[in-house]
């Protein structure tokens, strides 16, 4: 499978949609990104069963704001519409298969759960913090 494009257009019903989705911040000034881009295809091509994405941070700055990105390359991974990883730099091929194993084992019912409980002990209007990722 090749990667996707996504614009502020699709990136919702991209990430929320069920399955693996992993989503790649790129930009093609920066160096780390261009040597980690042949790696994420391959990956792409290992995994067919995943959606592989991938937003232009040039092109894409509002929703790149929006989603806080502050450095690039940054990997997200969703499985069934949740936030599981978010970590900049550029990956191995070695540790982004590991990522994408540790994504597919994860009890997504535990996880529901434990966002459940975040959930009702915030204060009211407040959103949870998503920016790191669950351990199970």
């Amino acid at each position: 499978m090749t990667t996707i494009n996504l614009t502020a257009d699709t990136f919702q019903d991209t990430v929320t949609g069920d399955g693996i989705t992993l989503v790649d911040w790129w930009a093609g000034w920066c160096g780390p990104c261009m040597q980690f881009a042949p790696v994420y295809e391959a990956a792409s091509e290992r995994h067919p069963d995943i959606t592989f994405a991938k937003i232009d941070t040039e092109a894409e700055q509002e929703l790149s704001a929006a989603v806080q990105i502050s450095s690039i390359p940054t990997l997200m991974a969703f499985r069934d519409g949740v936030l599981l990883y978010a970590q900049p730099g550029a990956l191995p091929a070695q540790a982004l298969d590991e990522i994408i194993e540790q994504i597919r084992v994860i009890d997504m019912d535990k996880v529901r759960r434990e966002i459940a409980e975040q959930e009702a002990q915030s204060p009211e209007g407040a959103t949870p913090d998503v920016s790191e990722p669950s351990q199970n």
